[in-house]
């Protein structure tokens, strides 16, 4: 048969404004549930191209084939003995057979299968039009885009983002019959709500853009967005300064505009007396504007905003976006001023007003379990920061009470820091308080100062336990106090800064301090505990790109020395790239496998008779002392190089004893010796993790 003719897809969903945050996901699940639709039924296209703005959500596939292909299947059936009878005619299972699947009894065949002879039954499908499939489909398809809201409008029983207006829907020159809540398909789009509002006939993709543009309409988002960028920079530049990138923003202001027209804006200098924090939150999450800094990174008396219409009437919207912007500065200008008229340690004791977690207290009670476990944390991996660590702790939550976070919560920790400093704090302090979050999502940096590092291990700390301890345990999507986050951060920290702690003694230190709270007993804390260490790092040495298999081995030798686990997984993956590397897991898994739990204790030499026990004795003593120096100086890459030197001893040990001898005596010095050749590997990683190709 020859390949069905093809013919490109055009959909276009157009409504009232959607939330910016809504058109991104549903351009993506579109995209993602069309071409499984298509591989479903069997239909091959070329690519695809999405485009979006607030009032539309369109999708173009190309070379669609129009028609499936006519199939043949063969199906089989009972065996033959079960098929027919003595006489030969088929029996009621072959007839049954032959029914379920549309074809007469005399048309059965019989074939050879694993299970021996077999009837068959040979079924043909007549390939269906494309269009009709479609057709059927696509009012499905729009009613299941998984917007976070929907609503309803007028009598229509289904929801949507917000009310529908049209629909285009084309394949090829043909416009698909599709009525969607009493609204019908057709080729006739819209244009921009105020700079062209009529509408105009969709063609084709070439059409759709030309007239997309005629019309004030910038319809791809990846086009959107660099228009975008370039109007930002012209006028940043004009005005003497920069913007700084931020993709979040970028994305937000470009899902809010059809046709992007970029607005220069000011406001009085006097509010440049503000934290850089504060007015870059006022202008970047409360009103979507992009702050203007200078080349040293200073903020300048400028913003820039992405209105939806032009100069002219956008001159009205500078105006009335200087107005929003003083209004909010004058408000962030007061709470700053209230604020600072008493000491940070002043706000401390009204903590015991804020809830954290209903199980777990109020907030001053967390401040004080952070303080306890800074403290120990302080005197054991940086002693002289120990005074400046508890002060930190004790002053951490502080600013939860005042009038600034209350109206600005993302400036928690941030505002602390700054009045800590006003209140006379030294900088190791005022640091910390201000740095105590991070990192506080994917990408942001660890706390500047150790101070800050002991204060924001300690807080996370202490939330997973907490939390654990209560029977919060993050499951699947849930995971409403972040403890994936925070055990990623405390992994992060303690990566970055090197310290050689225990994660069981941080465990037991956190829990000294919620013994009255936790509900759970703490075996069953540890290891949910560090099972959710375990999670996260895997996952973040994955997306490091190193293998998988490398990091199951690591991870399973145990994860007690976080500061140690990458550097292994290195050094693991290096020595997985040898030649001799497939040998040598071999040999190691077998000193594994034999061993039970009677191989403890330690080797009697007296009983070591045989040349090639004693040779690998030998080679243990010379080992254990160089292999244990370079683990514990971090030097996991020539550990793992000392330990491969073993590795002949330990095969002409396999290859010349039997290690499960007779003489009990004798089979459990062996078994104790392979043992102890295992814990010079052990602690670095499990052999038996590692995956090797087939063929």
């Amino acid at each position: 048969m020859e390949q069905p003719v093809a013919s490109d897809l055009f959909i276009e969903i157009g409504s009232e404004e959607i939330p910016s945050g809504y058109v991104r996901p549903a351009l993506n699940f579109l995209d993602k549930e069309i071409r499984a639709f298509f591989e479903k039924n069997k239909l091959t296209f070329a690519d695809s191209q999405v485009f979006g703005t607030p009032r539309r959500l369109a999708i173009h596939f190309s070379t669609v084939q129009t028609e499936q292909k006519d199939e043949e299947e063969t199906l089989l059936g009972p065996s033959v003995q079960a098929a027919f009878d003595d006489a030969g005619k088929p029996t009621r299972a072959a007839q049954g057979f032959a029914r379920s699947k549309g074809i007469d009894p005399e048309d059965l065949q019989i074939v050879d299968s694993p299970k021996g002879k077999v009837i068959a039954a040979t079924v043909k499908r007549e390939g269906q039009a494309t269009q009709a499939l479609l057709e059927a489909w696509l009012p499905q398809l729009i009613k299941s885009i998984p917007f976070p809201k929907k609503m309803r409008w007028a009598d229509n029983p289904s929801a949507f983002a917000r009310p529908l207006h049209w629909i285009v829907s084309l394949f090829g020159d043909r416009t698909l019959k599709i009525n969607f809540d009493g609204v019908r398909a057709g080729n006739q789009s819209r244009g921009h709500r105020f700079l062209a509002p009529q509408t105009f006939t969709v063609e084709n993709l070439a059409s759709y853009q030309k007239q997309c543009r005629e019309h004030r309409i910038i319809a791809d988002p990846n086009e959107r967005k660099q228009e975008i960028e370039r109007q930002v920079r012209e006028l940043a530049t004009a005005a003497g300064g920069q913007v700084e990138p931020d993709d979040a923003l970028l994305e937000e202001v470009n899902q809010l505009v059809e046709y992007p027209f970029a607005i220069l804006g000011n406001f009085e200098a006097k509010y440049l007396e503000l934290p850089k924090e504060l007015l870059s939150i006022v202008m970047k999450r409360h009103q979507r504007y992009f702050p203007v800094a200078s080349s040293k990174g200073e903020l300048l008396n400028h913003f820039i905003t992405i209105s939806n219409i032009q100069q002219g009437e956008g001159e009205e919207v500078r105006k009335g976006n200087e107005r929003v912007i003083r209004a909010r500065l004058d408000d962030a200008s007061f709470f700053y001023k209230e604020d600072r008229k008493k000491p940070l340690a002043d706000f401390v004791d009204a903590l015991n007003g804020v809830v954290f977690q209903k199980k777990l207290g109020t907030s001053y009670e967390k401040m004080t379990r952070i303080a306890s476990l800074a403290e120990a944390l302080a005197s054991a991996v940086s002693p002289e920061d120990k005074e400046d660590a508890i002060r930190a702790a004790r002053l951490c939550k502080a600013d939860l009470v005042t009038q600034m976070v209350y109206e600005f919560p993302e400036l928690q920790g941030i505002m602390g820091g700054y009045y800590a400093r006003h209140s006379g704090e030294n900088d190791a302090v005022s640091q910390a308080v201000k740095d105590h979050y991070k990192p506080a999502f994917a990408g942001d940096s660890t706390p500047e100062t150790s101070v800050g590092a002991i204060i924001a291990l300690a807080d996370k700390l202490d939330t997973i336990l907490g939390c654990i301890g209560v029977g919060l345990i993050p499951s699947g999507s849930e995971d409403p106090y972040g403890l994936r986050r925070h055990a990623l951060g405390i992994i992060q920290i303690i990566q970055q800064r090197q310290w050689s702690i225990s994660l069981n003694a941080l465990i037991d230190e956190g829990l000294n301090h919620l013994d009255a709270k936790i509900k759970l007993t703490r075996d069953e804390i540890r290891s949910h505990v560090l099972d959710l260490f375990a999670q996260r790092y895997k996952s973040s040495l994955k997306d490091e790109g190193f293998p998988y298999d490398a990091i199951d081995a690591v991870l399973a030798s145990g994860i007690d020395a976080l500061a140690d686990v990458q550097a292994k997984v290195r050094a693991f993956s290096d020595l997985k790239q040898q030649a001799y590397f497939e040998d040598l897991s071999v040999t190691f898994r077998r000193v594994v496998s034999i061993l039970d739990d009677s191989a403890f204790g330690d080797i009697d030499s007296t009983l070591l008779k045989d040349p090639v026990e004693i040779k690998l004795h030998q080679s243990w003593q010379e080992l254990k002392t160089p292999v244990r120096s370079l683990v514990e100086n971090k030097q996991f890459s020539q550990a793992l190089e000392k330990i491969v030197e073993i590795k002949p001893s330990v095969d002409a040990f396999f290859d010349g004893v039997m290690v499960m001898d007779k003489d009990l005596a004798i089979r459990s010095n062996r078994l104790r010796l392979l043992r102890n050749v295992s814990l010079l590997f052990s602690d670095l990683a499990d052999f038996s993790r590692i995956v090797f190709k087939k063929g």
